[in-house]
């Protein structure tokens, strides 16, 4: 049977799209001088009448393209994102965007002046069913819309209020459920959680990461996907050789670990690192997004590559319970590089149909 493709979150934006792109922001700016919100700030305070219809066009023009490169279940691709942690914790009472805090980001790879947390999390209004429509309107097929997770966010900014992750960490989930949930009740049939600090904070994932996780989707009924998404981290730059990345062994231990869950899928790198394939074997019961394309490489991997990587996996999962994605979101990528390497990975999946 033929495998389905997906893409994972971040697609690049359309030229008229005023919004940031965090990743270039980042990289203009010398180690210890990125804040990932200020030139969202100066977007919030100039926009015009025509800034939701762009945002629209934009959202519409980017989930068309990957159907039309034959992808199965397109994302948003974060459109309307400045960043594809603080877009959602603006919807959040509690997180103070006017105080930033100084933080080292992941391990210590960069600084950021992050927003903080100075007050109780709470769900606020939902507004991503209302994206989800609008980006749904631009195909038949199934829109999967993506949200951060409690533990990436913790770590992506600052608390002066809880001082307890495992407290801050279940308001999150308890938030994040109420976003979850209307999008659910409006259609949304792929919902996805992004995790990536999982792979770098393997203790914490463990010892209450993971629980939080199956929290976010309490009450979600079954005709809508779970997924998450963990991802070893995006470089600073285009086709570096070599760059920090979370262990990927860690992958072993959470595979057992999301077996107990109720999520039905799991997203994984593979395209930059490739995986022992005995890693495959872990997943039982879940559905596998497989990384089978490279997002920060401006090379297009032949489709022959591609499926030859696909078959290799197909020696210990079955078809169905596998989809073929890139690692992670394209949104370091110019969009015709991005378009060439998602139609060689639909040609690739389709050719084992």
């Amino acid at each position: 049977m033929a495998i389905l493709t997906t893409t994972i979150g971040s697609y690049p934006k359309p030229d008229y799209v005023r919004i940031p792109n965090w990743f270039e922001v980042r990289r203009r700016l010398a180690p210890g001088q990125w804040n990932p919100t200020q030139a969202y700030e100066q977007v919030l305070a100039d926009q015009d009448a025509e800034h939701a219809e762009r945002l629209d066009r934009g959202t519409r023009e980017v989930v068309a393209e990957q159907a039309d490169a034959g992808i199965d279940i397109p994302t948003d691709g974060e459109v309307r994102r400045e960043h594809y942690i603080y877009h959602q914790c603006r919807r959040f009472p509690g997180f103070d965007f006017a105080r930033l805090t100084s933080k080292a980001m992941r391990g210590g790879s960069w600084l950021a002046a992050v927003p903080t947390v100075t007050g109780p999390v709470t769900a606020g209004t939902p507004g991503m069913p209302a994206d989800w429509r609008i980006a749904q309107s631009a195909t038949d097929r199934p829109v999967k819309m993506t949200l951060p997770g409690p533990l990436t966010i913790i770590d992506s900014t600052a608390d002066a209020h809880y001082h307890d992750d495992r407290r801050l960490a279940a308001d999150l989930a308890d938030a994040l459920n109420h976003e979850i949930r209307a999008l659910a009740e409006a259609g949304c049939r792929w919902i996805q959680v992004d995790e990536p600090v999982f792979a770098r904070q393997l203790d914490r994932a463990l010892d209450f990461g993971v629980e939080m996780l199956d929290r976010c989707f309490h009450g979600v009924p079954a005709a809508t996907r779970r997924a998450v998404h963990i991802c070893c981290g995006y470089p600073a730059a285009l086709d570096l050789e070599d760059f920090p990345k979370a262990d990927r062994r860690t992958y072993f231990d959470l595979a057992d670990a999301l077996e107990e869950t109720a999520i039905d899928a799991v997203s994984i790198e593979d395209a930059h690192r490739r995986n022992d394939l005995s890693l495959i074997e872990r997943f039982r019961s879940k559905t596998l997004i497989l990384g089978v394309v490279e997002i920060a490489r401006t090379r297009v991997e032949t489709v022959d590559e591609i499926r030859a990587r696909i078959a290799d996996v197909l020696e210990h999962i079955e078809p169905a319970r596998l989809i073929a994605a890139p690692d992670c979101g394209l949104i370091m990528l110019d969009r015709a590089t991005a378009v060439a390497k998602l139609r060689n990975l639909s040609a690739a999946a389709r050719s084992f149909g």
